[in-house]
């Protein structure tokens, strides 16, 4: 059973951890057939000003009458003109919210979780390693390095997809590729007509690439098939569990670890996650 003493209690004077604020779409961009990414900026000027995350939280958005649903915040830190989510249509709630446009009202309650651990990062090599709609939480921890080039040494990206169709980022994709401060692999897993970059599965091609272990930190994410072959692929490669770093996607409800709903053991992924070393998942490795 979860710990509850370790819950967080709310003094009664506090304000509402349930009430969402008011924020208003001012973008949304087409990413795939089934991914929309929605550009925002909350209503009140002076919550806007206060406003502050780290790369890898999340944020609960929510439609009113709908219902609410949880998304890593995309964008970086070191960009405050709004704050991006991406959306893959599975469900009502997500169905709900590519129906939004410009203009419309969303519900937002965040930064909820964990970060990545990017201030102990520095120094080290990094090797992001993606797959489909994975990308979007390794975006923010790469934009905000290449923000901070200085701080970090090495970076590789390694973004794979089914099919050319199914990348999301494109004007991203386009800058990653012509930078010469990074490497930037694409793979797609089959051929099709026009592809120049590599054909192959994402830890296939990682097992081609061998970067070095050597003061290095890999950090993966995507559908669980890939990462629990990309674990393999790293460990093969000699990584460590703790130089591994990736993130649990798990059904959650309050976002702050009342309700129980994504708890792992004694663990409450929307609080201590749902960024986790390697090392960690491991230890939890009976109850996942």
């Amino acid at each position: 059973m979860p710990d509850t003493a370790r819950r967080p209690v709310f003094e009664p004077s506090a304000p509402n951890p349930y009430l969402p604020q008011v924020a208003t779409v001012l973008e949304v961009i087409q990413e795939t057939h089934n991914i929309k990414s929605f550009r925002l900026r909350l209503d009140d000027e002076q919550a806007w000003a206060k406003f502050s995350f780290e790369p890898g939280q999340l944020g609960q958005l929510s439609l009113f009458g709908v219902g609410e649903s949880t998304f890593v915040i995309n964008s970086s830190p070191t960009r405050k003109d709004y704050l991006q989510f991406s959306v893959m249509r599975a469900g009502e709630v997500t169905s709900a919210l590519h129906g939004l446009l410009p203009g419309d009202k969303i519900g937002l309650r965040a930064p909820l979780g964990n970060s990545f651990p990017y201030k102990e990062l520095k120094g080290k090599n990094l090797v992001f390693i993606g797959g489909g709609i994975g990308m979007a939480p390794m975006r923010t921890l790469l934009l905000y390095m290449l923000d901070n080039r200085t701080d970090y040494g090495d970076i590789t990206l390694l973004y794979g997809a089914r099919s050319p169709q199914d990348f999301s980022y494109a004007e991203d994709r386009e800058d990653w590729l012509k930078r010469k401060d990074m490497r930037t692999v694409l793979t797609i897993d089959s051929p099709a007509e026009g592809w120049e970059h590599r054909v192959g599965l994402i830890p296939n091609v990682l097992t081609e690439l061998k970067p070095s272990p050597e003061n290095t930190v890999a950090v993966t994410c995507g559908p669980p098939i890939m990462i629990r072959f990309t674990l393999q692929a790293l460990e093969k490669l000699g990584f460590v569990p703790e130089q591994i770093i990736t993130t649990l996607e798990k059904r959650m409800k309050c976002g702050i670890g009342i309700c129980g709903r994504c708890n792992i053991g004694e663990k409450y992924v929307c609080v201590d996650g749902p960024v986790f070393t390697y090392a960690q998942l491991k230890s939890m490795v009976n109850e996942l």
